[in-house]
């Protein structure tokens, strides 16, 4: 083997070992914002009785994927140029029941100190122009290696269980289609989401109003009780016995 050939092995080596690591940075990156996810979730099932992630789903991108994003985008083949450029390498979609959940899963998320929101897309609040609702997080999280830290994006989606239903067979219908789909049927799938959205804002609604009487419920319950252990009330029994003994002696 000539000194050129030497040379360009070593550099294939090096490149594999390089990007087996850059690999293993977003597979452990994900591993701690899941970990995270579900100690704030069984957390708060403790604090508040209540869940409110139905569900999580997390994928790595593989190398063959990545390398055809970058042909894409025109990026070059350097390590630090695709971890600069593409941003979903590793994701984590979360599956909630009510809108309010979302928001309230986005709070926690800010709150944790090793957690950096580098990007907020608000689809819910701005839908796409095809219906598409969902709350897109691209977070930067500190990953400790044997010789280095490294802050890792991690994208973060978080939507209800209707705009799930809706972008799954979405998604499936448009790679049926190779992506060209008629124009009747994009305006169906447009009223399909919007349909959705109101489903959304009814069980939201009836959510809130269950909450409401949940909570008059709790209060009747305390003020109940507070009667129930207050003096006053202690002493109307023994009055009463006071004067049934008193006209039982006559």
């Amino acid at each position: 083997m000539d000194a050129k050939s030497q040379n360009n092995l070593e550099q294939m080596r090096s490149f594999k070992k390089d990007l087996i690591r850059f690999m293993m940075s977003y597979k452990f990156a994900l591993a701690e914002v899941n970990t995270k996810i579900d100690i704030l979730k069984q957390e708060f099932q403790y604090i508040h009785d209540y869940n409110p992630i139905e569900h999580t789903n997390s994928r790595l991108k593989s190398p063959e994927s990545i390398l055809r994003k970058i042909d894409r985008k025109g990026i070059g083949l350097s390590l630090p140029y695709i971890s600069e450029n593409i941003k979903d390498i590793a994701g984590i979609r979360i599956t909630c029941s009510f809108i309010s959940d979302i928001y309230k899963i986005k709070d926690m998320l800010e709150q944790q100190k090793d957690i950096t929101v580098i990007e907020c897309k608000d689809y819910i609040e701005y839908p796409k122009p095809n219906g598409y609702q969902s709350l897109h997080l691209i977070i930067q999280i500190p990953i400790f290696m044997s010789d280095r830290e490294d802050l890792v994006p991690v994208e973060i989606q978080i939507r209800t269980i209707a705009m799930d239903f809706w972008a799954s067979l979405e998604h499936k219908i448009y790679y049926k289609y190779n992506k060209e789909i008629p124009e009747r049927i994009k305006n169906e799938l447009k009223e399909a989401a919007d349909t959705a959205a109101k489903l959304d804002k009814k069980m939201e609604d009836l959510h809130k109003e269950m909450n409401q009487i949940k909570q008059l419920s709790q209060h009747e319950d305390i003020l109940g009780e507070q009667l129930a252990n207050n003096d006053t009330f202690k002493l109307i029994p023994a009055m009463f016995m006071s004067e049934f003994n008193k006209n039982n002696k006559n």
